[in-house]
């Protein structure tokens, strides 16, 4: 009914009616029209206000409590208010805008409108009264995420918008994020279409500079490799946030003065109004080039009443343009960009990226890079997961009304937010986050396992039935897998099927939990495997029960005693399966175990290894002290040790700043020493040899050498990090070796392109140098080197992470953290993780993994790329058992590419998906970038008739990276900025060439990410 009277005035009136009264003798009422129908005026300073609603998808509430309003007790949000709200007082006039940004809330409100007011808001859209900017999911982070999972929660935000809409998003509004990342600016800006970006944080010292050059809008070229192509204009928001001038807040609790033009009221304030605005505008020109200003008209959850504040914006639009001084009116981003672009003028160029952002001298926003680290890990492996059970899903074919991995999708994309992957989130928020990855976790293993037992009983007519029923472990973790927990000893037989996703050969140990030692690994064929058998120590076990009983609500029955560890080799797109049955293993697979206890008795030097690497450590202290490979002849003295900072307390110091979930402040160094020597438990195998250290009674850690790998992997336990001394701590692992790094190191970019930085400097200005070992941590997705003029020293991570360079020669790595303080930055709760069980409640422990090589100057890429992306997609394992032979598997292998074929080592496939028309969205991408490695920084082919064997492919169409419109009309479409200065073009622009028809053929430039849709023959049988 309310919408309907606001639709019949709109269709009277083109400018909002108000009613004046004005009181002689008798009371007369008269009509102002305010005149909200202004543009442009070329001459005047032009004020573009832009109406906006920062809406977080979970941070003090969770996504659901957000939407619908509820546990307000916490804060006053609901964003089904907002929506609700913000229609009918666009209908009421024409000359209004808003802009929208969180796909993930718009969706939900989308889904329960009637068709009228569907069609309403597509009007609305249409017209553009109302325009998605961003569009995503959600307003992700640029820190803690990979840039596969920026790509995929995009994706899914934009194909919505245009399928409901028919509109492709082209400005970039990431105003929340703490810090910005030069993949967001060439990645998830320029490939996806976006015509410019807008942000609210950068460094304190670095806007202070830019305020006085003029400089907080530029052209940032995020790529070397792509050059002016990566190019996209960018803007930083004036104040430093994103929300009104002083004194423009008009939601209804807001404390503002609204404009209160009653002259027959007390309180009438038109041109006090109208010169606090001109004040704003012009303060805020005096630093910004060309007439045109932006004033973001919103901030966090407003417009929940939005009449309030477009009757006050309409007021101020229609004063102030009668004053004249300057010009006000509704506007977006979209129209302030192409206002910009039109002045056809030159901007400052700006490369690298934003990070590490400080909002004052001690708050560095540095330590979320690691807060959390747990649900860090959490997400990046269901990320990989995501990806192969998608490959999984297309095989088979997708179910059209039964379980996708959609759920898995949602999740994940909401994980991706800035304040839910960075840790900086409230702890029942982050419970939140995590519980929906679970299910999403939940339903897409039933997809992955209902597609692979089809795929091992697929014959000529599809699918057989039945299948074999396939579990899997998500626990593996910490040695809880039910399925391989079985008895073998009355004849059964256990099927490992392990899944490669990668686009090439992967060669990797396997490594399960089993109860007896009497078992022995066969191939398909019946081949014997050399396999290996650990005991399973008592930190394990421990952890083992305590956890299970956590997530599982009971404690295991059973335990397991071994490891069996057997290597498996798996084609691209394919799996292989191995029969684990009873027998008695060969001598040469079981396991020598050695203790040494540091007592003067071991020799002086204790070497590990039995391929081309050797790690010797020291007979006197247990420590490791030299790293040999014999292959690529690198023979380096190095040490590995931890240490924590004392999280500050924020007490005795002015400006009462601690350590928190967004602040990295240390108050001290201390290294962490063993009680005692460190005595070292030796591990060796025919297929790895492992190093056991109990660092101490909260650290554990395990060093694997693998006989056919030349890095080294390291297996840490860290916690529950004690703080019964009242002090909270933040716990780093450092490796030093003799390398002359001369301050400078190099860190990955979401996953992406490798960043140079440099000890306490920054490029765009002088850098005071405040907080030496915060100020100099770097977000790191992928992993961090340093070098001389002859060696690399690189460690690779599998998670989102902090690090950096303290000192030349080392690389440091924050693995967790447990603070007791708030940092004051909004969450209002310390970074203080635990876990009950049965009333006992302890602190989190944390265990991950990292890896370490050296190599020869300009060899290192090699390792990093392709081991990298081992890393994010390992093996996916399921498991079943079989009472006889292999009489129920049709299939026990399974390859979907032309056996003959595998990707190029320099591209990985990162995107293989049945989209919901049937059609399939593929990306492939080039991992290498430009001049990074001699022989694979260089354009690579990709022949799609051999990626699909078994597929006639009836049409392609290369698509913008986030696969909403066609790359050719986004091309066109793209603005093309000036850039001051000779510098403009930097770099190559190659790109490969169309893709013939007949030929099929896909090139990639180095750093290329190439989209398509393909059309299948869908006469075809399956897989």
């Amino acid at each position: 009914m309310r919408l309907r009277a606001a639709a019949a005035m709109a269709s009277f009136f083109t400018s909002v009616v108000l009613t004046l009264c004005v009181m002689f003798v008798v009371v007369e009422c008269k009509y102002i029209v305010y005149n909200t129908s202004g543009g442009i005026v070329p001459e005047k300073l032009n004020v573009h206000l832009v109406p906006h609603s920062h809406d977080d998808v979970g941070w003090l509430k969770t996504v659901d409590q957000y939407y619908v309003g509820s546990n307000n007790s916490i804060q006053v949000a609901c964003v089904q208010n907002v929506l609700d709200s913000l229609i009918p007082a666009l209908l009421a006039d024409k000359n209004r805008k808003f802009i929208y940004v969180e796909q993930a809330f718009f969706q939900r409100w989308w889904r329960q409108q009637s068709e009228a007011m569907q069609n309403t808001v597509r009007m609305l859209v249409s017209s553009g009264q109302l325009e998605f900017i961003n569009g995503g999911m959600c307003m992700h982070d640029e820190a803690a995420t990979h840039y596969i999972d920026m790509i995929d929660q995009t994706t899914l935000g934009h194909r919505y918008i245009k399928d409901q809409f028919n509109v492709t998003p082209r400005i970039g509004w990431q105003i929340d994020p703490f810090g910005h990342s030069a993949v967001q600016a060439y990645l998830l800006g320029a490939e996806v279409g976006f015509d410019s970006l807008f942000f609210a944080r950068i460094d304190y010292q670095d806007r202070a500079k830019r305020l006085d050059d003029k400089k907080l809008e530029v052209i940032w070229q995020g790529s070397k490799s792509r050059g002016s192509s990566s190019q996209i204009f960018t803007g930083a928001f004036y104040t430093g946030y994103y929300e009104p001038p002083r004194g423009f807040y008009f939601e209804v609790n807001d404390d503002s003065a609204v404009v209160q033009d009653d002259i027959s009221l007390f309180d009438y304030n038109v041109q006090e109004r109208v010169n606090d605005f001109v004040a704003a505008a012009l303060s805020q020109a005096n630093v910004t080039r060309s007439n045109h200003i932006m004033f973001t008209m919103g901030t966090d959850f407003k417009y929940q009443y939005a009449q309030t504040w477009f009757r006050n914006m309409d007021k101020l639009i229609h004063y102030v343009n009668q004053d004249g001084r300057v010009n006000a009116f509704y506007s977006t981003p979209s129209v302030y960009t192409d206002a910009k672009y039109a002045l056809d003028e030159s901007w400052p160029l700006k490369t690298n990226d934003y990070f590490p952002y400080a909002d004052r001298g001690n708050s560095y926003w540095t330590g979320y890079f690691t807060s959390r680290p747990a649900f860090k890990g959490y997400v990046r492996m269901m990320s990989g997961y995501y990806l192969a059970a998608r490959q999984l899903e297309f095989f088979r074919g997708k179910n059209k009304r039964g379980t996708t991995t959609d759920s898995l999708a949602d999740a994940l994309a909401l994980a991706q937010h800035h304040d839910a992957v960075t840790g900086t989130e409230k702890q029942h928020v982050a419970d939140d986050y995590a519980k929906r990855l679970s299910i999403g976790y939940k339903e897409s293993e039933e997809v992955v396992a209902a597609s692979l037992g089809c795929l091992t009983q697929q014959s000529s007519s599809g699918c057989k039935s039945p299948i074999p029923n396939f579990k899997q472990c998500p626990l593996l973790n910490i040695t809880y897998c039910p399925p391989t927990e079985v008895d073998l000893s009355l004849g059964k037989k256990l099927v490992v099927l392990v899944y490669n996703s990668l686009g090439w050969k992967k060669t990797a140990v396997v490594r399960i939990p089993v109860l007896s030692n009497n078992v022995i690994v066969k191939d398909s064929a019946g081949k014997l495997i050399l396999s290996q058998l650990l005991p399973l120590v008592n930190a394990s076990i421990a952890k083992r029960k305590f956890y299970a009983s956590a997530y599982i609500g009971e404690s295991p029955t059973i335990s397991p005693m071994y490891w069996l560890a057997f290597t498996a080799d798996v084609p691209p797109l394919s799996f292989s399966t191995y029969l684990i049955s009873t027998d008695k293993p060969a001598a040469s697979g079981l396991t020598k175990q050695k203790s040494y206890t540091m007592d003067g008795s071991q020799p002086d030097a204790i070497e590990i290894g039995s391929g081309n690497l050797k790690l010797i450590y020291s007979g006197t202290d247990g420590k490791l002290m030299r790293y040999i490979n014999a292959k690529n002849f690198v023979n380096i003295s190095v040490e590995q040790s931890y240490s924590y900072y004392a999280g500050d307390d924020r007490s005795e110091k002015p400006d009462f700043q601690a350590s928190g979930a967004y602040i990295f402040r240390p108050n001290g160094t201390f290294p962490i020493q063993s009680e005692g020597k460190i005595p070292l438990t030796v591990l060796r195998g025919p297929l790895f040899d492992e190093v056991h250290q109990m660092i101490n009674s909260w650290i554990y850690q395990i060093t694997r050498v693998y006989k056919e790998k030349e890095h080294a992997e390291i297996e840490y336990t860290v916690g529950p990090i004690p703080i019964d001394d009242g002090i909270g701590k933040e716990i780093v692992t450092q490796i030093k070796s003799t390398i002359g790094s001369n301050k400078t190191f190099y860190t990955d970019s979401n996953g992406r392109d490798y960043l140079e930085r440099i000890r306490d400097y920054r490029a765009d200005w002088d850098l005071q140098v405040v907080q030496p070992i915060a100020g100099n941590y770097y977000p790191i997705n992928h992993g961090i080197y340093i070098k001389d003029k002859n060696t690399e020293l690189s460690v690779l991570v599998d998670r989102a992470v902090g690090g950096s360079s303290i000192a030349d020669g080392e690389l440091e790595v924050m693995l967790h953290r447990r603070l007791l303080y708030d940092d004051g930055k909004g969450v209002e709760e310390a970074l203080n993780e635990t876990i009950c069980v049965l009333d006992k409640c302890s602190g989190l422990t944390v265990q991950g993994n990292y890896y370490f090589r050296f190599d020869p100057l300009g060899e290192g890429s090699k390792w990093r790329r392709s081991f990298g992306q081992e890393i994010y997609s390992p093996f996916l394992l399921a498991f079943t058992e079989e009472d006889d032979k292999w009489t129920n598997f049709a299939t026990p292998t399974f390859s979907a590419m032309d056996p003959a074929y595998s990707l190029p080592n320099n591209v990985a496939l990162i995107t293989l998906q049945e989209l919901e028309n049937g059609n399939v969205l593929l990306r492939l991408a080039h991992l290498y970038e430009e001049g990074e490695d001699k022989d694979l920084s260089v354009m690579a082919t990709v022949e799609l008739k051999r990626v699909f064997p078994n597929k006639k492919i009836n049409k392609i169409k290369e698509m913008s990276l986030s696969a909403n419109q066609e790359r050719e009309e986004m091309e066109k479409k793209r603005l093309h900025w000036k850039v001051e200065g000779s510098n403009g073009k930097q770099g190559s622009e190659s790109r490969g060439g169309p893709v013939d028809p007949t030929k099929l053929v896909v090139e990639l430039a180095p750093t290329e990410i190439r989209t398509f849709i393909i059309d299948f023959n869908s006469n075809l049988v399956k897989y």
